[in-house]
């Protein structure tokens, strides 16, 4: 096991590095002087010039390539232009609302989607099968700004329930939540309800039933838990996805998070930030990847990694 995390990680390391030179490559192409935009429009041409200078941004496109690989090989992601502040603070000041919004989320995910799964496995062919099925599909296939518009306007603007937007209000974090969790559920549900009709044909499963052991035993120890591999490897990565930072949703219910802060950034021309949240996620979804696979072990005792 040691060895096989040992190797993934030796294996995920020029994958960040690839991460880091396309944001780094895409960042440039964006039009506009972040120099220009900090110092305002009244500033003269000598204070942009010191503001290239002072951020780096008046040497070449290769030159300060090399420069940030340098410094992000030393751990240092660089300064904020926009604020000052270094890209670490900006990330780990966003970090903790992006996290509760995302384990949230993924909790009302498996929730829903595990029972809509399972009900609609256990009710093939019913009329309680396709409703659940359409509200799976319609969960994966509604853009998540457009659900999210529409429980402001239920919940915050007419029934007055929930806050709009913000993080300050108790229950803000409700409706950013539910709207994440219902892409996510959707493709739960899905991935579910197929795992479990194609373990419900097996032998072991006729076995089971054959000698008599209780029907909830028969779906959830020996049915639901050979069904998990399939179903944990979808949550692992909308797990993974969410982690890093959800830019729609946190826009637009205003939720301090890091999806928000690189919509701010790249309005903001701040280069650092950008890059530097890039990096985050890129380590995040390796990371949260790597857990994945290792918990296949836990699940099925029968898998090695060797």
């Amino acid at each position: 096991m040691f060895s096989y995390i040992a190797r993934r990680l030796a294996i995920a390391v020029p994958t960040v590095l690839g991460a880091a030179t396309v944001s780094f490559s895409f960042m440039r192409l964006i039009p506009g002087d972040p120099a220009v935009l900090m110092a305002g429009l009244q500033a003269t041409p000598e204070q942009i010039a010191r503001l290239r200078t002072q951020f780096g941004l008046d040497g070449s496109i290769l030159e300060q390539y090399v420069t940030y690989m340098g410094q992000l090989l030393r751990g240092n992601l660089g300064t904020s232009i926009r604020t000052g502040q270094s890209v670490l603070h900006e990330i780990a000041s966003r970090a903790q609302a992006t996290i509760e919004l995302a384990l949230l989320s993924i909790a009302i995910a498996i929730l829903l989607g595990g029972v809509i799964g399972l009900v609609s496995a256990l009710r093939r062919g019913t009329i309680l099968d396709t409703s659940l099925s359409v509200f799976a599909v319609f969960g994966v296939s509604m853009p998540v700004y457009w659900i999210g518009l529409l429980l402001i306007i239920v919940f915050a603007v007419h029934l007055r329930w929930l806050p709009a937007a913000g993080s300050t209000a108790p229950f803000a974090i409700v409706l950013p939540a539910v709207t994440l969790s219902l892409f996510t559920a959707g493709f739960v549900a899905r991935q579910t309800r197929s795992a479990m009709l194609e373990v419900l044909r097996q032998d072991y499963i006729r076995t089971a039933r054959s000698k008599g052991v209780p029907r909830s035993a028969v779906v959830l120890k020996h049915g639901l838990r050979n069904a998990a591999l399939p179903v944990v490897t979808i949550i692992g990565l909308q797990f993974g996805q969410l982690l890093g930072g959800a830019i729609l949703t946190e826009s637009i219910f205003a939720w301090p998070g890091m999806g928000r802060l690189v919509v701010d950034s790249l309005a903001a021309r701040d280069f650092p930030v950008v890059q530097g949240t890039v990096f985050v996620f890129a380590i995040t979804l390796i990371l949260v990847n790597l857990l994945t696979d290792v918990s296949y072990a836990f699940i099925d005792p029968r898998i090695r990694y060797d």
